[in-house]
This record gives C-alpha cells, sequence and structure tokens, in this order.
C-alpha cells in the first residue's frame, strides 16, 4: 500500500487529460448559468465535443518542446476562458450568444459606445462571480506543471492525437446525423443557443466559423409536407381572384431553373397556399399608418391607471388575445426584421443588416411609396447606426432618423432615451392633412435595465409608480412604459389637431418581451411571477405579448383568439391596407384570413389551434382532449416539425439569395456569393 501511494505522488498525468477536465468544467459552469435545462442531449454530445477539442491541444503540444507544453497549453486554454467569460459577460446583458457577425460588423464597439455602455458594466458585474468560477481551473493547471508527462512522442504517436481528433470527431457527427432532433443545427439550420445547450460553446464557435466566417454552404433540404395534418384545420384551396396572390408561375420558374438552392424555393412556393381574401381586404385602403416596435413592450405594461392611452389603444382597437412575441438571436434587431418583413430571421448573422443590399418590396415603406405616397419616414431615439439601420431602414424605402443624423434635434441624449421627445418632435415631419403619410418608430424608453440609477426613464417618472405594492424592478418597468404610454398620447393629439385621427392607424408590437426583469439566482423568474401573480410558464407564457391594432375612426374592432405571432403582423396589415401581394413569399400569414393559427418559437416549439408543443422537452400539449390519439398526436406533430423546419429554412435562404429580386426583377437579378 506505501508503494502504491508512492508511485501515485509521483506519477505522471498526461497533459491531456487535465485539458479535456478543464473544458469539461468550463462547458458544465456555462451550461448551467445560461441554458434553460441541463438534463438534455447536451450532457451526451458536450463531453464529446470536448474531449475533441483537449485532443487537438493535445496534438498541438505534442509538436512542441516538452518544456514549451506548459506555455502552449496553457495559451490555449486562455483562449477558451476568454471565450467563456465573454459569452458569459454578454449572455447576462442580452440573453443571448455573441456570435462572430457581431464581431466583424462592429457590433460589440457598438454595445461598449454612448450611453448603453452602462448597462454593459452592470453585465459584467453580475457576470463575475461566474467568470471566477472559470478562473478556478488555472491555478490548479499551473499546480500539476511538475507533473505534466513528456509529450515528446514518436511521429506515430504524434500522429495517433490528431487521428483521435479527427475519428472522434466524425464519428460524432455521423450520431448526429441519425440524431433528428439536433441534425439540422449542424448542418442546415445553425442556431447558437440551441448549439451550446446541445453541443457546448466550442463546438458552436467552431460551426459559427465554417458558416459564417468562413461562409460555407449550409445543407438546403427541405423536409416532404404532409398535405393533412390529423385535428388540423386547413384552408381550401384558393382561386387567383380569392387569394391574396401575384401573377408569378413558381412551377414554371421551377421547371426551368438550373440553380439547385433557387429550384427548391421555386417548388416550395408552387406548393405553398396561399392565404384567402377576407372580409377585411382593404378595409384601410388609403388611410395613414404609424408602424412602432416597441423597446421590450409587454401585455404587462398596459394598465387603465399607469398606462391609460395604450389602454384604450389596446381595448377599442382590434384584440389579437392569443398574440406572441418570439426572441430570436439578435434580440431587438431580429424582432424589428420579423415584424417588418414578414421573415424568420436567420441564425448567425443580423438578419436586417444583411437584408440592406436586398429587394425588399413588402416592406412597408416601399410599399406606401409604389402606390404614391411621396416619402415615408422611420424614426429611432438611439443611434442611427446601431445594428447598422443607418442601412437597413433606408432600404426598406424610409427617410430613416435617428440619434446623430437628426433626432438629436429634438431628443436630450440620455439612457435610455425619451419615446415623448421623439414623437413630439418627429409628427410634425410627416403629418400633413390632405396627402397620405406612412411612419415607422423603433422605441427605446423600455430598454433595460430597470433600476432609478440606470435608467432615465425610470427615474424621471418614478413619482408615478413609487408608491405601488410591488417591487421597485417591476415599478422601474412600469415607469419606462409609462413614457411609450406619454408618446401615444401626445401622437393621437397630434392627429387629432391635424383632423387625420380617424384616418390613422396605429400598430404597436414588442421587439421581444422584457428579459431585463429575468434574474440571477435560484429563480430567475421571480419578478415576472410577482408581476403575472402566480408562476410563469418559461416555455410559452414569457412571449405571450400583444398586438395593439388601433384606428379611432374604427367601431366595434373585432376580437381575434387564434394563435398568432409577430411573423403574422405584415401580410395583416397588408391585407387591410388592400396591397397587392403574395402572401406566399412571406413565412407570416394574415391573421385576419381563414389560415390556421400558428406561433413558431425560436426553439422550434409551436402552438397550433389543435395544441402546444415543447420541443426542448418533446411534449406536445392538445387543448381538446380525446381529439389526438397517441399515434396521430405523434403524425401531427412531426408534420408541424417538418413544416415548420421548412419555414425557418426557406426564410434564410430569401435572405441569402435575394429571392425577391430574383422574383420581382429577375432582368437584374445576380445571385449574391
Amino acid at each position: 500500500m506505501k508503494d502504491f501511494f508512492k508511485k501515485l505522488k509521483n506519477a505522471k498525468i498526461k497533459p491531456f487529460y487535465i485539458f479535456w477536465g478543464i473544458i469539461i468544467y468550463w462547458e458544465v459552469i456555462l451550461k448551467i448559468f445560461t441554458c434553460d435545462t441541463f438534463f438534455d442531449l447536451g450532457l451526451l454530445f458536450m463531453p464529446i465535443f470536448s474531449l475533441v477539442c483537449a485532443l487537438i491541444i493535445q496534438s498541438v503540444c505534442s509538436l512542441v518542446k516538452p518544456e514549451r507544453v506548459k506555455l502552449y497549453g496553457g495559451l490555449m486554454l486562455l483562449f477558451a476562458l476568454a471565450l467563456y467569460a465573454t459569452q458569459t459577460v454578454y449572455h447576462r446583458f442580452f440573453n443571448k450568444f455573441l456570435i462572430i457577425f457581431s464581431l466583424t460588423s462592429g457590433g460589440v464597439g457598438q454595445v461598449l459606445e454612448g450611453n448603453i455602455s452602462r448597462s454593459t458594466l452592470d453585465a459584467i458585474l453580475r457576470a463575475t462571480p461566474i467568470v471566477l468560477l472559470f478562473l478556478i481551473p488555472m491555478p490548479l493547471y499551473i499546480a500539476f506543471f511538475s507533473r505534466f508527462a513528456d509529450t515528446q512522442y514518436k511521429p506515430k504517436k504524434k500522429g495517433i492525437w490528431i487521428g483521435s481528433a479527427i475519428g472522434i470527431h466524425i464519428i460524432t457527427v455521423l450520431v448526429i446525423m441519425l440524431t433528428p432532433k439536433v441534425t439540422d443545427v449542424q448542418s442546415g439550420l445553425y442556431d447558437p443557443s440551441f448549439s451550446v445547450t446541445n453541443f457546448g460553446l466550442l463546438r458552436t464557435e467552431a460551426l459559427d466559423v465554417k458558416y459564417n466566417l468562413l461562409g460555407l454552404p449550409q445543407r438546403f433540404a427541405l423536409a416532404e409536407e404532409e398535405s393533412e395534418n390529423a385535428a388540423a384545420t386547413l384552408t381550401p384551396p384558393a382561386s387567383p381572384d380569392e387569394a391574396n396572390v401575384c401573377d408569378i408561375d413558381f412551377a414554371a420558374l421551377a421547371e426551368s431553373e438550373e440553380d439547385e438552392t433557387l429550384n427548391t424555393l421555386n417548388s416550395y412556393f408552387a406548393e405553398k397556399r396561399p392565404t384567402n381574401k377576407n372580409e377585411y381586404t382593404g378595409m384601410y385602403e388609403g388611410y395613414n399608418l404609424i408602424f412602432v416596435v416597441a423597446e421590450g413592450f409587454s401585455p404587462y405594461a398596459i394598465d387603465a391607471d399607469l398606462t391609460p392611452t395604450l389602454y384604450k389603444m389596446q381595448n377599442d382597437g382590434f384584440k389579437f388575445t392569443n398574440f406572441y412575441t418570439p426572441i430570436w438571436d439578435v434580440s431587438t434587431s431580429d424582432g424589428e426584421y420579423t415584424a417588418c418583413t414578414g421573415l424568420i430571421p436567420k441564425s448567425g448573422v443580423w438578419s436586417f443588416y444583411k437584408s440592406s443590399e436586398n429587394y425588399m418590396p413588402y416592406c412597408l415603406g416601399n410599399m406606401f411609396e409604389s402606390i404614391g405616397v411621396e416619402e415615408t419616414y422611420a424614426y429611432h431615439d438611439n443611434s442611427y447606426t446601431y445594428y447598422r439601420r443607418d442601412l437597413s431602414h433606408p432600404n426598406m424605402g424610409y427617410n430613416f432618423k435617428g440619434l446623430g443624423n437628426g433626432v438629436e434635434k429634438y431628443v436630450e441624449n440620455v439612457w435610455p432615451q425619451s419615446d415623448l421627445e421623439m414623437i413630439r418632435g418627429s409628427v410634425p415631419e410627416y403629418i400633413d392633412g390632405e396627402k397620405q403619410f406612412h411612419a415607422y418608430y423603433m422605441t427605446v424608453s423600455g430598454h433595460l435595465h430597470y433600476d432609478t440609477s440606470k435608467n432615465a426613464m425610470a427615474a424621471k417618472n418614478w413619482d408615478l409608480v413609487k408608491d405601488l405594492d410591488c417591487s421597485d424592478m417591476i415599478k422601474a418597468y412600469y415607469a419606462c412604459n409609462i413614457e411609450l404610454d406619454r408618446a401615444m398620447e401626445a401622437l393621437l393629439d397630434a392627429l387629432k389637431e391635424a383632423g387625420v385621427a380617424d384616418k390613422t392607424v396605429i400598430s404597436i408590437t414588442p421587439d421581444h418581451y422584457p428579459y431585463g426583469l429575468k434574474q440571477e439566482g435560484i429563480d430567475p423568474y421571480e419578478a415576472w411571477d410577482e408581476m403575472l401573480g402566480h408562476e410563469v410558464d418559461p416555455v410559452f407564457e414569457l412571449y405571450k405579448s400583444c398586438f395593439l391594432l388601433y384606428c379611432p375612426g374604427t367601431k366595434n374592432a373585432p376580437t381575434i383568439s387564434k394563435p398568432c405571432y409577430s411573423a403574422d403582423i405584415l401580410p395583416t396589415i397588408l391585407n387591410l391596407f388592400g396591397f397587392e401581394y403574395d402572401s406566399r413569399l412571406l413565412m407570416g400569414s394574415d391573421i385576419l384570413s381563414d389560415s390556421e393559427g400558428l406561433v413558431i418559437l425560436s426553439d422550434h416549439s409551436f402552438i397550433t389551434e389543435s395544441g402546444k408543443y415543447d420541443a426542448v422537452d418533446e411534449v406536445f400539449t392538445p387543448f381538446v382532449k380525446d381529439v389526438f390519439t397517441e399515434d396521430s398526436a405523434d403524425k401531427y406533430v412531426e408534420a408541424m416539425e417538418a413544416k415548420i423546419s421548412n419555414i425557418f429554412k426557406v426564410s434564410a435562404k430569401i435572405l441569402e439569395t435575394d429571392y425577391y429580386r430574383y422574383i420581382f426583377k429577375n432582368d437584374e437579378y445576380v445571385k449574391p456569393e
């Protein structure tokens, strides 16, 4: 026994085991603090991809002199540590992971500059305890320096490390291809959050480099969609006179097109069912439109006493009682993109920025200009270059102004800025009692953090909420949205004074749920539980949202209870205003049509009129008992998963290929590289 402990004390340790152990430790810490689930497939694949990374580090170390192994191994670990720490800080701020596109597009620099840097510092402070946990293995690594075994192997053995890394990686990827739940993330639908959960951070970074830095193509193969789904109410085929379609023969295009990607898109749209025109088609033809995407807005910010204008707009306008706003990878920008384009954003890039060179005929600025509105306007009360809105918003047809190119004339540069000041300063620029107009707003007053010391709007309106019976965080959230309410009050007053209130439609929807109310600790949704009066469901209820569609001249606006979400806003407005558009080319659908209601969340969970499906836990809950058998429920979910997967893929390819230009302006079309 004595000899055993003596041998153990003097035993040499292969650096590989240290590398592997440290990486697994980091992955576990990251998963605990950033992922919604812990016990999932990630516990199988994450250690294997960590093994591959450890083998790669070991392979490099086997090529250098023994005395330099500790240095080279330590440097590679420090690089990995920097990735874990950076992603943790970024996740604390945006509740999403940093993508390479944000680095190459200057996104991190935008976050660190200006007033928003105050919130960045707060994110760093909140992430510090987790970063300290990441640091724990490094002193141990130094302590085990003297125990490292010699890595100067013979050439044949050096090749074993590299060959093992390649072999294990290939085998793992092949296994993943047999796992439908995760295979698309590897090859067809890269999604950072889903990838970190299932594969770990280092594998996710490798995929990000592969698809979004090197630009290697993702596999584009669509699943076969079933024409009939159990217990689903499907719209019967519509004639051209009855449907919102344009004169496009997708089938003929599919037959003549040689490009495989474009051919697949043509075939998809040839088979896609359009939405029918309905009793609301053209209801607001000739009206003005003011379209607002409100930062961090939610139905819980609407109150008869605190926000009476928003309350009136919700209760006197169209009532969408089952509306949802998903959160995507590039939170606000992707939320804007979905509402403004009717498309699903592509993961791994800034979809709005990427669309700035594409032909975007269905964006509302372009649509209003197509019917003779001389100029349409867009406003944002934060930096006009943030998320490169200076490129994307003019491409939608707008004369765009933000802080730095016009809005600073009437908006004070505090953090966050005032929506009320933006509205008061901007409405005289476009309201005309005689001419039809359209304006778009991206607000900012509702931005996190909900704290009077960090949020100028919370401090400004604090006296109006200080006596409420709730926590200070919720009070601050209400205070921020009081500023939005005052902005809408000022807007309605200006419309009334100009004599155009009864001919002006106002649309308001959030960019995403107020994730600034999510906290660290054992109960991250404590503020939500308090605000709702019950324990929030983080799978679906967190994204339950609002779509305010209000016109003072409309009486007895309808109530619509079918499931719908932010991608449905654009086609709904296009139909209401009587615009000619092809409903097949949008991923959302007109809420007022007889199409089946559908809500798609970023993790591919869904809600239909038949039930809801949690894609993470793979649980389907029918809304009506005894409608589904176990077998029919499985078939229904399988069919819906295929449909939703196709929507994600097609939407990404519309963006990548500039497909609208191909369809509508074929003579000038050049496929992007």
